[in-house]
């Protein structure tokens, strides 16, 4: 799907477009991005909003230009990207297993 999106239309849509496909009333998008600034998850928010989807953030320190645009914004301490990014790990594991527990319940 990326290549075709990326040979149709404007790359920077890359991920919106797959919210107009996949995402539907009622869903999540978990939104990730270092700076909270990059358009191509800017533009994904946005079109998840559209949809009346419920929107997680998960950035850097600042939270950059996603953070009033998410219900939910995760802010980590950090600024330098990869810190950031390693930051990130814990949060989002520990976000699929809430996920997991809910749906599936505690299977050990």
């Amino acid at each position: 799907m990326i290549s075709a999106i990326a040979n149709d239309t404007d790359a920077d849509l890359i991920f919106a477009q797959q919210v107009i496909g996949y995402g539907n009333e009622g869903d999540v998008l978990l939104a990730l991005t270092t700076s909270g600034n990059s358009q191509n998850i800017i533009d994904a928010i946005i079109t998840a909003k559209a949809k009346g989807m419920t929107v997680i953030g998960l950035t850097g320190e600042t939270g950059g230009k996603i953070a009033s645009q998410c219900d939910i914004i995760i802010n980590v301490p950090g600024k330098s990207t990869a810190y950031v990014q390693e930051l990130h790990l814990p949060v989002y594991h520990a976000l699929c297993l809430i996920v997991e527990t809910s749906l599936f319940g505690n299977k050990k």
